[in-house]
This record gives C-alpha cells, structure tokens and sequence, in this order.
C-alpha cells in the first residue's frame, strides 16, 4: 500500500491517510469542507462546502498523479437531501466529461457539522 498525502488538502484529523493507493486503486478518506490551511470549516452554505469539498478531492487526485478522468466511484453524503440539487450542478462542473459511478445518501450528521462529505475510488497509474 501506498500512503498519499498532500498539503493542499486538510490534513487527516483522526487516525487514517487522506488516500491509500492499493491493488492499482485510490481510496480517499471522505472529504468535508475543511480549508487545509486553517484546519476548520469554510463559511457558506452548501454550494461553498461542496466547492471547498471538491477543492479537497482534486488536490488528493493531484497528489496520486490522477484527475476526474480516473475516477470509477464516488459516494456523496448528504446531511439533507434537499440540498441535492445544488450539489448534483457543481459536481457536474467539477468532473466535467468524468461519469464515474455515484451513491449519494443522506445522513444524520457529517463530522464537523457539515452539509456534505464526499469520498471516491480512482484507477491508479503507479
């Protein structure tokens, strides 16, 4: 296995790697809405998270070698399920051509108090 790390995305706040690249795969920990040089929650409503959140991501994607293009799944984690449509427009900015798979579910809570959380799977090149 190999740990990717970079400090374009927040730094893991628990016990775990922000991607782990095994058996020709990248798995991201979840990402939320943590700007990576202060550690905390960007202000915003749910557009500004999800933009912060994908900021995350491609960082992470940036730091394997990879881009939206190697994405095969993500999963969208939603604190209300209203806030779908907002979420579903910026997404499909951010992968533009990408069409990975995607789960998306709403739940409870999301650390931090956030409104969206995102993880994903990507075809590795190393």
């Amino acid at each position: 296995m190999d740990h990717v790390k970079t400090d374009k995305a927040p730094a893991a706040i628990g016990p775990y790697s922000q991607a782990i690249v095994a058996n020709g795969f990248l798995f991201t920990a979840g990402q939320i809405a943590l700007d990576p040089v202060t550690g905390q929650m960007v202000d915003g409503d749910i557009a500004r998270q999800t933009e912060r959140v994908l900021e995350n991501l491609t960082a992470v994607l940036d730091a394997a070698g990879l881009d939206w293009n190697d994405v095969v799944k993500t999963t969208v984690y939603l604190h209300d399920m209203a806030h779908f449509p907002a979420v579903n427009e910026i997404y499909g900015r951010w992968i533009a051509d990408a069409r990975p798979a995607r789960s998306t579910v709403q739940v409870t809570a999301l650390p931090r108090g956030g409104l969206v959380e995102i993880d994903l799977v990507a075809a590795a090149r190393r």
